[in-house]
């Protein structure tokens, strides 16, 4: 990538001892990006990054109303529920039958892929849970085929403008068309609710008394959920470009520039949530940046698919802990979440 330098004007204040080797596609972000954002919200909470050839902003209090902001410009048509999303791309309100139907499909399928694995030593909730469940709900959901859902079949299935399957296709899904819509609505989002979900586990694993907690009281599910999307959220950076001169964190980013929105760093931001490191589902302070606004029926379906997922794991593997000496590594630039997690069902 060819390096570009700002217009002077536009450089933010920043030490004399700036570090130009700092960029999220340098080695340190690579090794440690919790360690990266530290230093940048720390040293450089607005940074030209000429490798990425966009500002860099690492603080909550910039992150989170450049996101709701109208400074900043995204793709047109991007994911219904995303960090920063103030309203669903087009409206819609679905019926709360519709919702039940699809917890019931959601928890039948969770069960059935939790109870394939209860028997074994070991086994992989990434590979072969996490990444099967929101897909596989929305396959049954909707009367499609896993292989049409994901688009791996000799012919994908028509797509509405919203990039759902189109109404064509979603007859066969029980309970009409009520549920089918809901759960095509989500079909975009599923493989990030995948990772989503594999950062949950993980959390949950790595502290057993949590992990017990929920077992005790399902309901605590939700808190977990929230915790572990702020602590560990599907998408750490959200690229979006000035729509004009924008003043941020002291400097000024110039109208036409990208900027990278570091949802990871602002989510761990100490001026914002105390021990920001730690995770703990009785955490009071809201606000983390994740999927987006609560009322929007796909974070809503991603919750209810976490609640099943947590709740068919317990139910089948009662002595579920994480395999011995295994760190559950995140790996993704733009997301992250857990490649693997292996577990010991028994």
């Amino acid at each position: 990538m060819t390096t570009v330098e700002p217009p002077a004007a536009a450089k933010a204040p920043e030490p004399a001892t700036r570090p130009d080797a700092l960029s999220l596609l340098g080695a340190a972000a690579r090794r440690d990006p919790y360690a990266f954002y530290r230093t940048l919200r720390a040293e450089h909470p607005l940074l030209w990054d000429a490798r990425l050839e966009a500002w860099l902003v690492s603080r909550y209090a910039d992150v989170a109303p450049a996101l709701a902001g109208s400074a900043l410009a995204g793709p047109r048509r991007g994911p219904c529920c995303g960090p920063g999303t103030v309203r669903c791309a087009e409206e819609y309100t679905a019926p709360e039958s519709a919702f039940a139907l699809l917890r019931e499909v959601c928890a039948r399928t969770a069960y059935v892929l939790a109870r394939r694995l209860a028997g074994r030593q070991e086994a992989d909730l990434v590979e072969e849970f996490c990444r099967w469940l929101p897909t596989g709900t929305i396959a049954a959901a909707t009367g499609l085929s896993y292989a049409a859902v994901t688009g791996r079949s000799g012919r994908a299935p028509a797509r509405s403008r919203a990039g759902a399957p189109a109404a064509a296709d979603l007859g066969r899904g029980r309970g009409g068309t009520g549920v089918a819509l809901l759960a095509a609505r989500c079909a975009d989002q599923a493989v990030l609710t995948g990772r989503a979900l594999a950062s949950l586990l993980a959390n949950l694993l790595a502290h057993p008394e949590q992990l017990e907690l929920v077992r005790a009281v399902p309901a605590l599910t939700g808190q977990a959920w929230e915790e572990s999307l702020r602590r560990n959220p599907p998408v750490h950076v959200v690229l979006r470009r000035a729509t004009r001169d924008l003043a941020i964190s002291g400097g000024t980013v110039p109208a036409g520039a990208a900027v990278a929105l570091l949802v990871g760093a602002a989510n761990r931001d100490p001026d914002r949530f105390a021990e920001p490191d730690r995770f703990d589902l009785h955490r009071t302070t809201a606000g983390g940046l994740a999927l987006g606004p609560v009322d929007c029926p796909v974070a809503r379906v991603a919750e209810l698919q976490a609640e099943c997922a947590v709740h068919a794991l317990l139910t089948a593997m009662p002595g579920l802990r994480a395999a011995d000496a295994f760190d559950p590594a995140e790996s993704g630039l733009l997301t992250r979440a857990p490649h693997r997690l292996l577990v010991r069902p028994s």
